[in-house]
């Protein structure tokens, strides 16, 4: 597989003339810049290396233009598990191709899907891991590369039991847990090379003190480990009454903070959490408009870049699914909470958007030799992109300048109208107007 590009965004450089060169699996093999266009490869004009989508649950999509009257996060959150209740592993597969298959379109080439629907409403467990092998079908489906964040989920809030709507969430313990997560790594081994498997605990909510350093000793060391963390006020204010340690002093009081760790939105973080998670060379999952439609505010992006932190993007509940979008409202909320431009500037917003997401996904950097052979073609002369500096264009692009996209060395395609009527037929089928 050979796909050659005229105009090559990638680490926050320009690169002209590029042949990339693929073996079977997908990754680079070779390079060779300011090389002609060669008959038999694939012709990009103006594409940056693929976007990496660091935490998405696609289920949530079915929420898009419903829940936007009024109320908070945790208003949102009883919609939310409405619509949880009510997947099968069947339905599951058919939506989450849907969504993969936007996701796609829109540009990003990989997916973090933290997933925590593992068993039937009432707890009891599906065969064969059936909720996340429907999601690794999905993935297979629309054709784009899948890091599935298997979620550790135990308990109902802190110092709390499990609601009933939580149960298909849960496993009977943290070692019950690791025995399904080590079951599930054997399965995908045999799947498709663009899907692995990771990790993650979904909150210091609802996972217990003890078992958070039990995940972390137990899992492989180069296995991503993902966390919500600080994405309400209410978590720290729990997290402080009980344990007397902020969420982030608690992830370092139990050995969790790592170069692996990704922490997701960190959003109201303290001077001492913004040190330790830099001293620890984690990554922050920022998701902005997630954050911005759920009001729960504007996380310290630069503050925690400046120590150490690397920053990546994700579209989270895909209200909006759009990686230029994610990238923008980086930018724009530091600049609203500043006052000043240019606090995260366009080269730093295209490694986030790409370098970024891929680290925190445990993935190689892509277009390069030795990572995935994943591309993004755009628009540089649409109604938006028109005039614009190549290198400027995460503040003036959006998806709909997508050409096209390739994965793995091939062209992934869907039809946008096809797409959006097979959405609308999912959601309302499977959710109806009571959502």
């Amino acid at each position: 597989m050979r796909v050659w590009v005229d105009t090559l965004l990638r680490g926050g450089e320009v690169h002209r003339r590029v042949l990339l060169e693929a073996d079977e699996t997908g990754t680079v093999v070779a390079e060779h810049t300011g090389s002609d266009r060669p008959t038999d490869a694939l012709a990009l004009g103006v594409a940056s290396a693929g976007f990496a989508n660091g935490h998405s649950h696609a289920f949530h999509r079915v929420l898009r233009g419903r829940t936007h009257v009024s109320g908070s996060f945790w208003t949102w959150r009883e919609l939310m598990y409405r619509a949880a209740g009510r997947l099968t592993p069947d339905r599951y597969r058919d939506l989450a191709t849907l969504v993969f298959a936007e996701m796609v379109t829109a540009g990003w080439t990989s997916v973090g899907e933290f997933h925590y629907v593992h068993h039937r409403p009432d707890g009891t467990a599906y065969p064969a891991h059936a909720m996340e092998l429907a999601l690794v079908d999905a993935a297979e489906t629309a054709g784009i590369r899948l890091v599935l964040l298997d979620t550790c989920y135990l308990a109902g809030g802190i110092g709390q039991p499990l609601g009933p709507e939580q149960r298909r969430f849960a496993d009977a313990g943290v070692h019950a847990w690791l025995d399904r997560w080590h079951d599930l790594q054997a399965l995908i081994a045999q799947r498709s090379p663009r899907v692995t498997l990771g990790a993650a605990l979904h909150s210091v909510r609802a996972v217990p003190r003890e078992a958070l350093s039990v995940v972390n000793d137990a899992l492989p060391g180069t296995v991503p480990l993902h966390i919500h963390l600080s994405e309400q006020t209410a978590e720290n204010e729990d997290s402080l009454a009980h344990y007397g340690l902020t969420p982030t002093g608690l992830l370092e009081a139990e050995g969790v903070l790592s170069p692996r760790l990704s922490v997701v939105h960190a959003t109201h973080l303290s001077p001492a959490d913004i040190a330790a998670l830099g001293r620890a060379g984690a990554t922050a999952v920022f998701c902005p408009t997630t954050e911005a439609d759920l009001g729960d505010g504007i996380g310290p992006a630069r503050e925690l870049a400046d120590a150490g932190v690397v920053l990546a993007v994700g579209s989270d509940q895909n209200a909006i699914v759009d990686p230029w979008l994610e990238l923008r409202g980086l930018e724009a909320g530091e600049r609203l909470r500043s006052r000043t431009r240019g606090r995260i500037d366009p080269v730093e917003l295209w490694r986030i958007g790409s370098d970024g997401g891929h680290r925190a996904l445990g993935l190689p950097e892509p277009a390069r030799v030795g990572g995935p052979l994943d591309l993004v073609e755009v628009d540089p002369r649409s109604v938006r992109t028109a005039g614009s500096a190549a290198m400027q264009m995460p503040l003036s692009a959006t998806a709909s300048d997508v050409r096209r996209v390739v994965v793995g060395g091939a062209q992934v395609a869907h039809d946008p109208v096809e797409l959006g009527a097979a959405l609308d037929r999912s959601i309302t089928e499977l959710f109806e107007e009571d959502v």
